[in-house]
């Protein structure tokens, strides 16, 4: 797997960001001649790709720390995309537009400088927590852009301009703001007749987001949403789940591109 590190000049929040892109490389096992495959830094065409989202207090760095997404992705030869957006739930919040950023900019960058693919039915979105939240935000918001969602201990029912007053997520006592209201967005797109893409929703048991979560997947089965639910007795808020989730979100992704046809490698 190759990791970039970028720091780049947003024009969105005019200020330098920082991401982390991983993209599908030879393997050692290719390189020795183990898998019958001949090793090329050729690509037959950019890679499907996954925007994947981080959680409160977190930064671009976790998911690739505390996980093994890297290895996941190398395995289904697809692209992983992290970034930072502090606590403000990939909304807009006071001054800094990082709804804008995730839906035009990041995806604009990424697919400039990257052998990464610009088509919907190539790229996924999720995460976790609050990028759980972020993930179902973005994708029912603009649902033709993904070809699936996923949401982790998402944060349902969180405001993201409460985060951004360093709220924890678990705390939040001010009304919920229509915008971020994710079972309205949901049905806005039903009755605008507007497909949802398949949606992906995982929670612990343990957890202290369980029951809303819960009661969400049970909103959008009311709506008829094709909807994979994964409750997982035992799991709290931790990174243990994160880990066997996002692992099972590559596995479950609907895929037909030429990648998805060459099938799971050895690393």
């Amino acid at each position: 797997m190759a990791r970039s590190v970028t720091n780049f000049y947003s024009y969105v929040l005019n200020r330098a960001v920082d991401i982390s892109v991983v993209v599908p490389s030879v393997t050692c096992p290719e390189s020795l001649g183990l898998t019958g495959e001949t090793p090329s830094h050729q690509l037959p065409a950019p890679f499907p790709v996954l925007y994947l989202l981080h959680g409160f207090g977190n930064n671009h760095a976790q998911w690739m720390g505390y996980s093994n997404v890297e290895m996941y992705a190398e395995e289904r030869r697809i692209a992983v995309v992290t970034m930072s957006a502090e606590n403000k739930g990939y909304a807009k919040v006071g001054g800094d537009d990082f709804k804008r950023f995730v839906d035009v900019e990041l995806p604009e960058f990424v697919t400039s400088y990257f052998p990464v693919s610009a088509k919907p039915e190539e790229t996924y979105i999720a995460g976790l927590s609050m990028g759980g939240f972020g993930a179902l935000y973005h994708g029912l918001a603009h649902p033709e852009r993904y070809r699936a969602i996923g949401s982790f201990s998402g944060g349902i029912g969180i405001n993201p301009e409460t985060l951004a007053n360093n709220v924890h997520i678990g705390d939040q006592g001010a009304p919920l703001p229509e915008e971020y209201d994710l079972a309205a967005l949901a049905k806005k797109d039903v009755e605008a007749g507007v497909k949802l893409p398949p949606l992906y929703i995982a929670c612990g048991t343990e957890d202290f987001l369980y029951k809303a979560n819960a009661a969400f997947v049970d909103e959008l089965k009311g709506l008829g949403a094709d909807i994979t639910w994964d409750a997982v007795e035992g799991y709290t808020h931790e990174w243990r789940f994160w880990d066997l989730e996002v692992e099972r979100f590559l596995d479950w992704i609907p895929r037909d591109d030429i990648y998805a046809k060459m099938g799971k490698r050895s690393v």
